[in-house]
């Protein structure tokens, strides 16, 4: 039984997606606070958490930044916000899907069901290889552990699915749409510019020389694909 936690401090939302949920056989949690959302979110192993954006005590954005540094967990905000700064913004900072309110509880749940099927997708298609090297950077899939240089690299979810999609098959020429629709789905296309943003922040992470990168390269006119001349 997947198990979701429900983080909103509107009570009548928070029962609606309660019903529909258990009649689709999920378990539920809720917090109608944030800081003890966040905290129930850090310390239990969810399937998939939804996230209010506004939020007491601590508001759904900052809930999703500090999440994205500890847990892989797949996010889908709500939030009243529609204006395109806001869904952006709820991209970079790592949610996995945007529904504004009031929204179609069809709708959601069919968003729900699809991050999840993502998710799992992405666990069974893992290779049978689970480590990737070159050059001196170290890539444990299984464990979500990146090294570069003996060096444990704190990527964000989002980030590691790049660069694992990327150095788990070195060469191959990824356009922003298609790493777009890989790594956060159909319900993002027209934002491309979030791949660059999250590819500019990898090499930042990953690149002795961000102005001459040694392991995600672009390809001009394309988009971006990992350096099979170094790939082991």
């Amino acid at each position: 039984m997947k198990q979701l936690l429900i983080i909103e401090d509107d009570l009548e939302i928070v029962r609606l997606l309660e019903i529909h949920l258990t009649d689709l056989n999920y378990a539920t949690s809720r917090a109608t606070d944030g800081r003890l959302g966040y905290q129930m979110a850090l310390e239990n192993d969810y399937d998939l958490i939804l996230l209010d954006l506004t939020l007491p005590s601590m508001n759904g954005t900052e809930i999703c930044k500090r999440l994205r540094t500890e847990k892989s967990t797949p996010i889908i905000m709500l939030t009243a916000k529609s204006e395109e700064i806001d869904r952006v913004l709820g991209l970079e900072i790592g949610a996995d899907d945007y529904i504004t309110k009031p929204f179609s509880i069809r709708e959601l749940l069919a968003r729900i069901k699809a991050v999840l099927r993502r998710t799992d997708m992405e666990q069974k298609d893992k290779k049978d290889t689970s480590t990737i090297s070159a050059e001196g950077l170290f890539i444990d899939i299984d464990k979500r552990k990146v090294l570069l240089k003996d060096k444990k690299v704190e990527l964000s979810p989002k980030e590691f699915e790049l660069l694992t999609l990327m150095a788990s098959n070195p060469g191959r020429n990824y356009t922003r749409t298609e790493l777009l629709n890989m790594i956060w789905g159909y319900n993002f296309e027209g934002y491309e510019h979030t791949v660059n943003s999250h590819i500019n922040r990898l090499r930042a992470k990953i690149e002795s020389d961000m102005a001459q990168p040694n392991y995600i390269l672009t390809t001009w006119g394309v988009g971006y694909k990992f350096n099979e001349d170094i790939a082991v």
